[in-house]
């Protein structure tokens, strides 16, 4: 009996391993013996019964984030509208796939030929034009920003190289007078600029994200907007971006003027003693 006995529970070892320590119901060995052998089947079957189900989750969720990645060196931000012109073999196979799914594709940032971790979820709003060769024109719109977890470089009967994702918690409510100020300075350094920039919205609409491209920030700076996951944060760092640039830019055009007014008549006044 004590022969048989440990078999089975090597063989229920063997079975469950590597859950077996993880999910047992039981205080000890002699669980089964008290019970019955048919009773420890029974709940065996029930756990795996739950572990079949969680793996299907788990697979699931792998799939769903799954995503065709096309880096290229610029940072797109939710809501941002993008134009592309497609034509590299593998992201005309890519944006015909995800115009036929119907699904969107990834924008990792590159930065210093290097592929960042963060990105833009794009979706496909528009097949503007296809040429005679297979390239095509295309419209896209930032949905939110991911997370890579894993490069998938090589996939199956695919030319493109996809990525496991996931989507970072992004609280997406500001300081309304903060934007307020990030925008005033905004239209002020447009100003000194002598440039003419229109939102995409109205002011009393607009989040960090719209306004960040008219900023005058690096693609470093963009990328470090992109990867600040609180919109109090993005406008404060609006904030302080203008405010280290709005003086230099101011300096640097009463500079211009006097650049121009080297070598003409000036009608200077002399000191009064």
């Amino acid at each position: 009996m004590l022969l048989k006995r440990d078999n089975f529970l090597l063989e229920m070892k063997i079975r469950n391993y590597p859950f077996i320590k993880l999910i047992q119901p039981w205080g000890n060995t002699d669980f089964f013996f008290k019970k019955g052998i048919l009773a420890a089947l029974k709940i065996r079957n029930r756990i795996m019964k739950k572990i079949s189900v969680l793996v299907l989750h788990l697979s699931k969720n792998f799939m769903t984030n799954f995503i065709p990645i096309f880096p290229l060196t610029i940072v797109v931000y939710p809501g941002e509208e993008l134009n592309l012109h497609i034509f590299e073999p593998r992201y005309k196979q890519l944006v015909t796939e995800c115009i036929a799914d119907k699904k969107p594709f990834g924008i990792p940032a590159v930065i210093g030929n290097s592929m960042n971790d963060l990105g833009t979820l794009m979706e496909i709003t528009e097949l503007s034009k296809t040429y005679d060769n297979g390239e095509m024109d295309i419209k896209t719109k930032g949905q939110k920003i991911f997370r890579i977890l894993e490069v998938i470089k090589e996939i199956p009967e695919k030319l493109f190289s996809g990525a496991i994702v996931n989507y970072p918690a992004n609280i997406e409510h500001g300081n309304p007078n903060l934007m307020q100020k990030v925008i005033n300075a905004i239209n002020e350094l447009h100003a000194l600029l002598k440039v003419t920039k229109k939102f995409p919205k109205p002011e009393n609409q607009l989040c960090t994200y719209d306004v960040a491209k008219h900023a005058g920030l690096t693609l470093y700076e963009e990328y470090e907007v992109l990867g600040l996951m609180n919109e109090l944060q993005r406008q404060e760092y609006l904030k302080r971006h203008l405010a280290r640039v709005l003086p230099v830019v101011s300096e640097m055009e009463i500079l211009k003027e006097k650049i121009k007014l080297n070598g003409h008549f000036k009608n200077l006044e002399g000191l009064n003693s």
